[in-house]
């Protein structure tokens, strides 16, 4: 190989090398990047593609990027060894929840994201116009996954979900990927929190240890999984809360940002559990679609399971009547148009079922210690951002 193929490589050329590899002597072996415990003895170097000079320095351990100057140069930022690391961490996420639903016999199912009603019945919705007519981004699968469990009984699904929220956290975006489960012939409460326990913890304990050597690359310790998730009614997480900061809100109808981080290092200090499910949310705060609970109905069979310091998934028990589910309805003020085909699957008979969501983004969030749940979106949506700053 002679030094002119050498002379001309530029960082980030695409290039094919031909050569052989060996193991690098052990006094050489770098942990710290992809190839650190290999060398390549190159023969033969054909540039495939060359690049433009650079706007920062990509092989550097860390990028050292703002947030909007990494996320406007996604193309490039993507190909740093520890951003990639991310999304492979997150690929074992996804696998790992689809490993642990069909592991409860649910069946995948591919539910649209066009609706003609808002899903939860809100204002939060994007609307577009369908031939004319008006129609949605859904705001979940929730509708679409209750009406096939009429069917399949057990189901699973991956599906994007749209908030119109005029707001910029670290914890929320426009655009999420949802892992949600649904499960009919439920009628014991307690059986729900198990099957969002047993999904939880076995997709987390899976993906972390799928991803050994990428949470090991990043520095991640792995996450503390109970043999049993300690489990709080809402009022008894606010009481903790209070206790522990000698202030709180007991009778707030849900926990804040900081009361979420509280329980959370308690469950990790009491119980050794990265993870605390909270249930019992107050019934007009839930959706129609949540059932009350028939011993206290001011509160409702409702959870959320958080995961150091984060809700990571919300579900229920499920008004499966009609017309108490009409009822519902009313009370919350939502109108049936737009809902009758899902009405249908309650006026001819649906069993007992409730289900539970998990947030894609936020799982990868928190178990990588990440600052911002847009580091873990690919390409995130919010209300200054699709793909490029708006006002870049």
């Amino acid at each position: 190989m002679g030094g002119s193929e050498v002379a001309d490589l530029g960082t980030q050329f695409a290039v094919e090398v031909e050569g052989v590899v060996n193991a690098r002597p052990e006094s050489m072996v770098n942990d710290k990047i992809e190839t650190g415990k290999v060398e390549l003895a190159a023969e033969r170097i054909k540039i495939l593609s060359k690049s433009e000079e650079m706007p920062f320095d990509m092989g550097a351990e860390e990028l050292n990027l703002e947030l909007p100057t990494l996320l406007d140069h996604r193309p490039l930022t993507l190909k740093h060894p520890k951003i990639k690391s991310i999304f492979k961490v997150q690929a074992n996420v996804a696998k790992s929840f689809r490993e642990a639903a069909e592991e409860l016999g649910c069946v995948e199912v591919f539910t649209p994201t066009i609706s003609t009603s808002a899903t939860e019945g809100g204002a939060e919705v994007f609307k577009l116009d369908y031939y004319g007519h008006d129609a949605f981004l859904v705001q979940s699968p929730q509708l679409y996954k209750q009406i096939m469990v009429g069917a399949l009984e057990r189901v699973y699904l991956f599906s994007h979900a749209y908030r119109s929220e005029p707001s910029v956290t670290t914890r929320h975006l426009s655009e999420v990927v949802q892992m949600d489960c649904e499960i009919a012939f439920v009628e014991k409460f307690e059986e729900l929190l198990d099957y969002l326990e047993f999904v939880g913890t076995e997709m987390v304990g899976k993906a972390s240890e799928y991803s050994k050597e990428e949470m090991k690359f990043l520095g991640v310790e792995m996450p503390a999984i109970p043999k049993k998730v300690p489990r709080l009614r809402l009022r008894e997480a606010q009481e903790i809360i209070a206790k522990e900061t000698g202030s709180g809100r007991r009778y707030d109808p849900d926990l804040t940002p900081e009361d979420e981080r509280v329980i959370c290092e308690w469950a990790l200090r009491e119980h050794g559990s990265d993870f605390v499910t909270i249930t019992h949310f107050p019934t007009k705060k839930r959706a129609f679609y949540t059932m009350p609970d028939p011993k206290d109905t001011e509160f409702s069979l409702s959870y959320d399971l958080l995961f150091k310091g984060i809700e990571i998934c919300s579900g229920s028990q499920r008004v499966n009547n009609y017309e108490e589910l009409l009822s519902r309805m009313k009370e919350k003020g939502v109108n049936k148009q737009g809902f009758e085909m899902y009405l249908q699957t309650f006026k001819y008979g649906l069993p007992p079922e409730g289900g539970f969501s998990f947030g894609l983004e936020r799982i990868t969030m928190k178990l990588l210690g990440l600052s911002n749940v847009r580091e873990a979106s690919l390409f995130p949506r919010d209300m200054e951002r699709v793909d490029l700053r708006f006002s870049s």
